[in-house]
């Protein structure tokens, strides 16, 4: 193996010679002798700092040396990358009107032949003023018609480009929509996101430039056909279209085509847990990496028997080759198991730094509907570890970036050249026909809902996101994710918010002795006729925790009094009784991991995608809850 790396570094410096003799030859700045003599030794030396370089970087346990520079290279290559999309990025916040500017009639140069180009005139369109002014603000309402043409196989209708992936939306606010995904969405994605938040976290958190394996929690979702032969399914990250990558990952590529993702998770966590050296747990969302390690410390006796025999358990159902690939893989590892053992009879607070003593990071989303998995994860299994929150995005594109991964509080460069950003003033929601303003006119400490045009078709859409502008990064907004507005509890006009709400829920819990939050939904009583009783309309809020099986009525009375000193507005309506008070009940132990697969089966969702709805708009999802109710 090492000779493989050996001749794998040979030919990387054999084509940076052979291109710099040349240029001397050619150029004639020296003798053809005395060139290549010259690229030579210059060629020994990088090989000799290069090797230097990789043997002092932390390596991963059982690594290959070809393994090893393979990492190594492709490390060099996106901090490069990285390098450069931050400085640009930077000069872009400088000039943020200009920017965005560009990026909008580029846009709309790029889709003026498509259908819909020739409808609005886009050849006729030169600044953001005509096109705010001859556009109007959308809904998804409006491109339902369209996209189904696209997916019947009609071309160049919305977008020029070629349309890749029919991507289902998550459906927390609504039906989950069909969106187009396209070479550019991608392409913004990695170079505006992916490499400047790699670049990011790296400054931040030194010790991840290393060749250690991550554990990366994802699943290959299932796609189907739309007439015209367009994949339809998630848009993210897949095991197919990180393929290039999988050898970074302590999940071997087999485990990949297993379907069922209960089986999948279960080879994720047998193999990180063969790896003493794992360095970084990745997940898009915080909410995956939560239900990993609640599966962990249900299933960790079978995993460990696993390890020690050097075996995959007969409980998963496995195709033969793909059992016989990973059992190859496998070898008897009685010390490993031995250790896995005592961390485990240990118990589960600060396990994962137990497990991987040099884990450095948890990288995954944690802001929004993911805050109260971040939190149970920093309180309970991955105590002491920092975590990224790297993005906001959503199947619409890039939105923003976190630059600032050590701060506590989740803010978001907004990136001028991934959308054309408008914002709605939050007292401005309700009007027909809203005025908007853009980058350079939103004021710090205010809500806005964001209105977008992306490089995939959508023009002025409102993609029901609030956020609240933190600040400046030079010119351009940091914002602060708020709530999603079909998310917004309300049988009075009274608007409590998903933060509103959780902030009040996490306040009771500190009053119930004992009590974990593990997870929340509520419902509003509208949506459940008869089955809950009363007349007045009021909240049904169904809460998974751990610690306790029962709470008394005056317990539950606290999540009520919490909210109304949180929210006038709740509290006036209380008062008056034109809102009854909320019917809080505790769900049994796993209930939330179910009602996610059954949200998932039904939006044609994927784990990699999936948010939890907080609050519940279909009468099902609450029955189902009501069925799973334990006190």
């Amino acid at each position: 193996m090492a000779l493989a790396s050996s001749r794998a570094a040979a030919l990387f410096f054999l084509v940076v010679t052979s291109v710099l003799v040349a240029v001397l030859i050619q150029t004639e700045a020296m003798p053809p002798r005395l060139a290549l003599t010259s690229v030579g030794v210059f060629s020994l030396v990088g090989m000799a700092l290069v090797w230097k370089d990789l043997h002092s970087k932390v390596r991963g346990h059982g690594r290959t040396s070809s393994s090893l520079l393979g990492q190594y290279l492709a490390m060099k290559a996106v901090g490069w990358l990285g390098r450069r999309q931050r400085a640009k990025l930077e000069g872009d916040t400088v000039d943020v009107r200009k920017v965005q500017e560009d990026t909008l009639i580029g846009r709309l140069r790029k889709n003026q032949q498509t259908i819909y180009g020739k409808q609005f005139d886009f050849s006729s369109i030169k600044d953001s003023a005509t096109f705010r002014a001859r556009h109007p603000i959308t809904t998804y309402k409006h491109y339902r018609e369209l996209i189904g043409r696209v997916a019947v196989g009609e071309e160049k209708v919305i977008t020029a480009e070629k349309v890749l992936i029919l991507a289902m939306t998550s459906g927390t606010s609504g039906p989950s929509a069909m969106l187009l995904s396209t070479r550019d969405t991608n392409a913004e994605f990695f170079l505006q996101g992916v490499a400047v938040c790699l670049d990011a976290m790296r400054h931040a958190f030194p010790a991840t430039d290393s060749l250690q394996r991550t554990t990366k929690f994802f699943y290959t979702p299932t796609f189907r056909q739309s007439e015209a032969g367009i994949p339809i399914g998630p848009n993210s990250s897949t095991p197919a279209s990180s393929r290039h990558m999988l050898n970074l990952y302590t999940t071997p590529a087999p485990a990949f085509q297993v379907p069922s993702e209960k089986d999948t998770l279960y080879l994720h966590l047998l193999f990180a847990l063969k790896d003493p050296s794992v360095g970084t747990l990745e997940s898009n969302f915080a909410s995956t990496v939560f239900y990993a390690f609640s599966a962990l410390q249900e299933r960790w006796q079978e995993l460990v028997e696993d390890i020690e025999r050097g075996k995959v358990s007969a409980a998963l159902n496995l195709e033969p080759d793909v059992r016989l690939k990973l059992e190859a893989l496998m070898k008897p590892d009685p010390k490993r198991a031995s250790e896995l053992r005592a961390h485990f009879d240990a118990g589960f607070q600060g396990i994962a730094k137990r497990l991987w003593p040099d884990l450095h990071l948890v990288l995954a989303v944690d802001s929004g509907s993911n805050q109260i998995y971040g939190e149970m994860l920093r309180a309970n299994y991955c105590q002491g570890i920092p975590f990224y929150s790297p993005f906001y995005a959503a199947t619409e594109g890039l939105i923003g970036v976190n630059l600032w991964p050590e701060d506590p509080r989740r803010r978001y460069l907004l990136c001028p050249r991934s959308m054309f950003c408008e914002f709605l003033p939050e007292s401005s929601l309700e009007e027909e026909t809203p005025p908007t303003l853009l980058m350079e006119e939103v004021k710090e400490g205010q809500n806005y809902e964001l209105v977008i045009t992306n490089a995939a078709g959508l023009y002025r859409y409102r993609i029901g996101d609030i956020v609240k502008v933190a600040g400046f990064h030079n010119k351009c907004p940091i914002v602060e994710f708020q709530y999603r507005r079909g998310q917004m509890l309300n049988v009075r006009g009274e608007k409590v918010s998903e933060a509103l709400f959780l902030n009040a829920l996490k306040k009771a819990v500190t009053q119930w002795p004992g009590a974990q939050l593990v997870d929340y939904c509520c419902a509003e009583s509208g949506i459940l006729g008869d089955s809950t009783g009363g007349s007045d309309p009021h909240y049904q809020v169904f809460i998974e925790l751990k610690g306790v099986r029962n709470l008394t009525e005056e317990q539950r009375y606290k999540l009520d009094v919490c909210l109304q000193q949180n929210s006038a507005v709740y509290r006036s309506y209380r008062i008056k009784g034109s809102i009854g008070p909320m019917r809080v009940q505790l769900v049994a132990p796993g209930a939330f991991n179910e009602l996610c697969k059954q949200m998932m089966s039904f939006s044609n969702t994927s784990p990699n995608t999936f948010k939890m709805h907080r609050v519940l708009r279909r009468k099902e999802y609450a029955d189902f809850l009501l069925g799973k109710t334990v006190s």
